[in-house]
């Protein structure tokens, strides 16, 4: 089991096929999900921060 192995995730991976195991569709929306996650975080460091008060002592 192993590389050679096109059962296996890694052996999938060696020869350049997408099958049940590691399908093509699924690595796509992870992608997606990612690149719109880096969007989100940048727009959130954007927004100018809001001034904070002092406590009293």
């Amino acid at each position: 089991m192993g590389r050679g192995d096109k059962k296996s995730r890694k052996g999938k991976r060696t020869t350049g096929s997408f099958g049940v195991t590691r399908n093509r569709a699924k690595i796509k929306a992870r992608l997606k999900r990612a690149a719109s996650k880096k969007v989100v975080v940048a727009s959130a460091e954007a927004k100018p921060k809001k001034p904070t008060r002092k406590k009293a002592e």
